[in-house]
């Protein structure tokens, strides 16, 4: 019965989206241009850094917490970049990725029957961590062709059981950077009604001719914010799963009173390597957005070419494109028919909202692929019948 009530609680949830389009990508040989992962490792010299530590005998359980030299490579990041100050043994918390600080924060803090607003699209994560600790989503839409936040929409969603706001910005799957300006608006209200605000910010590094601004950094903001991020994006170690959370104390705790629930510990030997990153390679990132700024005008003016509506995004991997005019019923129907009229696979947008009219014939595109694996997605779909 228990698992009966999970099921029905995440039912209607695809997050299953991103493994079913790879998975045709790989039966039909397409380019894959949907799922968000480079086809490029990180720095060779960070990986160096953790076959020592595994052969250096970090093969144990690391503290929950995470390693004092993670943790404290994270204070200092955010010190570095931010000018935020954090204390490494109270303030950060060494995760399983990003999306796990996603996991744990929301079951560690929300209570049943608690809103959360939450930016729509979403990462798919959200919805279902939110179901799961019994939370009530209040979407605010970033609506095409702009995708900018409507402040009287964001106010309009916080009621008096409203108690969290779950922000992203760098934006998946938008590409928004939310503005100063936009960021004080929530600032206001998370400050006028006593909210708690969870920020991702895992694109962090990855944005192009805007400034990303932590919504922590703003007045009033520090006390009432936990940061989200991990060096998956930033540093194109995907698959390592290392992230952290920082804050204030009490919001920390409550991270890792439920991550120990979920993963206890995240790779030790993995670690170090992180924190070799963020103290040793923090102009890396710097060189990676460079390189992805180059990728994502490569690929919008590609699909600009062959007749799509695009919005150029300011950050994240992702462009996303509107295929209405192509008289197909909805960005799925156009997806699961794209590998087999242009070998190419792509993410339909409407599975990230709520909104079925916001997000119907909406495309999601990623660019963090190679200069030649693009350039060939865009030659085979210049070449293919893309009208329904």
């Amino acid at each position: 019965m228990a698992t009966q009530r999970l099921a029905q609680r995440l039912h209607g949830i695809a997050p299953t989206i991103f493994s079913e389009m790879s998975a045709l990508a790989v039966r039909t040989q397409s380019v894959n241009l949907g799922q968000g992962f480079p086809d490029v490792d990180g720095p060779p010299e960070v990986i160096a850094r953790a076959v020592q530590a595994l052969e250096g005998g970090h093969n144990q359980y690391a503290p929950g917490v995470g390693v004092p030299a993670l943790r404290h490579a994270v204070a200092r990041h955010q010190q570095r970049h931010y000018g935020i100050e954090l204390d490494p043994d109270s303030e950060v918390v060494v995760t399983t990725g990003a999306t796990e600080g996603i996991a744990a924060a929301l079951l560690g803090l929300v209570d049943p029957g608690d809103e959360i607003v939450v930016l729509e699209p979403y990462y798919d994560s959200y919805v279902a961590m939110i179901q799961m600790a019994g939370g009530v989503r209040r979407p605010v839409t970033l609506r095409a062709p702009d995708f900018r936040l409507d402040v009287d929409e964001l106010r309009a969603a916080v009621t008096d059981r409203t108690r969290y706001v779950l922000l992203n910005s760098p934006h998946n799957p938008t590409g928004t950077v939310l503005t100063r300006a936009e960021l004080q608006a929530v600032a206001d209200v998370a400050v006028e009604r006593d909210l708690v605000v969870i920020t991702d910010e895992v694109y962090e590094h990855l944005v192009y001719d805007v400034e990303h601004v932590p919504i922590s950094t703003l007045p009033g903001m520090a006390e009432r914010t936990l940061t989200l991020s991990s060096a998956g994006k930033s540093y194109s170690f995907t698959g390592w799963k290392v992230g952290w959370a920082t804050g204030p104390r009490e919001l920390v705790q409550a991270v890792l009173a439920a991550k120990q629930w979920l993963t206890f510990t995240s790779g030790s030997p993995l670690q170090p390597a992180v924190a070799h990153a963020l103290d040793d390679e923090p102009d890396y990132p710097a060189r990676l957005a460079a390189e992805l700024r180059e990728r994502r005008d490569l690929l919008c003016a590609g699909l600009a070419k062959v007749g799509l509506e695009v919005r150029v995004p300011e950050g994240t991997y992702f462009a996303t494109t509107d295929v209405g005019g192509l008289g197909w019923p909805d960005g799925m129907a156009f997806c699961l028919a794209l590998p087999e009229r242009a070998g190419v696979v792509a993410i339909p947008s409407q599975v990230f909202h709520d909104d079925a009219d916001a997000g119907r014939h909406l495309v999601r595109w990623a660019f963090c692929k190679q200069p030649e694996i693009i350039e060939e997605g865009l030659r085979r779909l210049a070449a293919a019948q893309l009208h329904a």
